[in-house]
């Protein structure tokens, strides 16, 4: 599992873990609507019970995305974003907060700038590592070796159509937490969490993994609490992409103590 690297993810999932809940996982787009903003919005979700943020860097094909997402993630692209500015975004929430601060993106900005030289930048500024939701693990050579020479968290996504080999094979090049996508298909929020997610976070522990994370398609407390009672964190971002949209950085913070609010239950649950 990477030797002897020690996780700020990991850590931070086991905080929440050792107060007896799930941790809470946060995802917005660096410069959505602006870059100040969204590092006062990233501020306020962990200010307000986030545990784990993701920091999206908006990409010009985001294909995995859902229609809020995306929106966002063009409109950042229009008012000027570059991609090196995600590193502004990363230090100043860590500098500002305890939460574990991740980077998701696809795998050609980084290649773009140079595997090496984003690892180093991202460590540079306090950052946990990234997530790569369209980077598997036979093609991560060089990622592998960055994120060692760093010390960064490598988070890779599994689904419900991941076969048995396929899964054994993620989990084993993940450091931090395994990403759980719960939906096939794009994000987006829904009235009810679908029970394939449950199934695939049985099969990745079963694979070894020893944190799990759910994402795609979580908008509201009940379903945070739904996903929290079997997996190690939730993964919320539509939703709080939708209220940084419609009511700037204090509708997140108050979403994410909403959210939050779903998570609280006692250490016998």
């Amino acid at each position: 599992m990477g030797g002897t690297t020690t996780s700020k993810a990991a850590a931070a999932i086991d905080r929440a873990k050792a107060e007896g809940r799930a941790a809470l996982v946060g995802y917005l787009p660096a410069g959505f609507p602006t870059v100040q903003e969204s590092i006062d919005a990233a501020i306020a979700l962990a200010r307000n019970g986030a545990d784990v943020i993701e920091i999206g860097i908006p990409y010009s094909d985001p294909v995995m995305d859902g229609s809020v997402i995306q929106a966002a993630t063009t409109e950042a692209l229009a008012n000027g974003f570059h991609v090196a500015s995600v590193f502004e975004v990363v230090k100043a929430v860590t500098d500002a907060t305890d939460a574990a601060v991740l980077v998701m993106t696809y795998w050609n900005p980084v290649m773009r700038m140079g595997v090496d030289e984003f690892a180093r930048r991202l460590a540079e500024a306090g950052g946990a590592g990234l997530i790569t939701p369209d980077l598997i693990p036979d093609e991560a050579a060089e990622w592998f070796e960055a994120s060692d020479k760093y010390g960064l968290d490598r988070v890779f996504l599994v689904a419900p159509s991941t076969t048995a080999e396929r899964m054994a094979m993620t989990v084993a090049a993940t450091r931090g937490f395994t990403y759980a996508v719960s939906l096939m298909g794009v994000t987006g929020a829904r009235a009810a969490v679908d029970e394939s997610a449950q199934r695939v976070v049985a099969e990745a522990r079963a694979a070894g993994a020893e944190r799990v994370c759910v994402g795609l398609g979580v908008s509201n407390a009940e379903h945070v609490r739904e996903i929290g009672a079997y997996a190690d964190g939730v993964i919320v971002g539509t939703a709080i992409v939708g209220a940084l949209r419609d009511g700037g950085p204090d509708a997140v913070g108050q979403l994410a103590a909403e959210l939050s609010g779903g998570l609280k239950r006692s250490a016998s649950a």
